[in-house]
């Protein structure tokens, strides 16, 4: 009788650990994402390492790709990293020759992914190729860094301020956004801005651009964005080609806290080199899920 008595006590204890434990793992569920890379656009000119990163070779070529990334949380949000563009809003589009553009929100429906199902789009920075697509996704926060913001509406278009790549259409837009209270300004570095969703700052790409970590349930992954734009800057530890940053040191500084944040290299994805889609698993046309 003693050991029945015994038994069940155990018994009793055991359900009432797993119980109590119960909140921790459904915690630790809602913190991870299923992470996609979704090429929107390619291109038809054929580019150089030497044009996207420091040191890179002048004859060598590197496959270009224009891209956003998809974040389907176990929550029920579905997160994007960037927005893309819409063509008919910039000019620069002609020097890249963008080749099989697909709008951002049609892309998405591969996912399955409405372009109301989107919760929230986190902004890298604020450059026409990461920002034009944002009003294509009606019910979407946008998550912006203070600094870059304020350096995007206001000293770029000062006399003698930096603007390249800012659109004026897309200032007006993020402005409209900021009235209709869809925009949530980050200030500064190593935040968690969503459940498992930390951005940090550092690359100087524009005022402050941000680079986003989240757990795939396996693995940190960085989206590095245009903090790398190529992997020939991550696995060199070189900044950008001149003009893709205002801090080179910055910029190599934060590559390497990058590499610090991941158990494998492979899982920090640069801006815009079509790579990606190569070194991870093809879940639809250009798709791929980051695992």
């Amino acid at each position: 009788m003693n050991r029945i008595i015994g038994s069940m006590k155990y018994a009793v204890f055991a359900i009432a650990a797993f119980l109590l434990c119960l909140p921790f793992f459904a915690q630790a569920q809602s913190d991870t994402y299923e992470v996609f890379a979704i090429k929107f656009a390619g291109t038809d000119k054929q580019f150089y390492e030497a044009e996207w990163a420091s040191g890179g070779g002048k004859d060598v070529p590197v496959p270009i790709s224009f891209m956003f990334w998809l974040l389907k949380g176990k929550n029920g949000r579905n997160i994007l990293v960037d927005a893309g563009f819409m063509p008919e809003k910039v000019k620069e589009e002609e020097f890249f020759k963008i080749a099989g553009y697909i709008r951002p929100d049609s892309a998405l429906l591969k996912m399955g992914v409405k372009p109301g199902d989107v919760s929230d789009i986190i902004l890298s920075h604020p450059h026409w190729d990461h920002l034009g697509g944002a009003t294509l996704f009606p019910n979407a926060t946008l998550w912006m860094q203070k600094d870059d913001f304020e350096g995007f509406v206001g000293a770029a278009w000062q006399k003698d301020g930096r603007r390249g790549g800012f659109a004026q259409s897309d200032v007006r837009m993020v402005i409209d956004l900021n009235l209709a209270g869809r925009l949530s300004l980050i200030a500064g570095d190593n935040k968690e801005i969503l459940p498992g969703v930390t951005v940090f700052t550092g690359s100087k790409h524009t005022y402050d651009s941000q680079y986003v970590m989240v757990s795939n349930g396996k693995e940190k992954v960085v989206i590095a964005s245009d903090n790398i734009w190529i992997y020939y800057s991550l696995d060199h530890l070189t900044p950008p080609s001149p003009g893709g940053t205002t801090d080179p040191e910055g910029y190599v500084d934060a590559i390497k806290r990058m590499k610090t944040l991941v158990s494998d290299p492979k899982y920090i994805l640069p801006g815009h080199d079509s790579r990606v889609f190569e070194k991870f698993p093809k879940v639809a046309p250009g798709i791929a899920a980051i695992r």
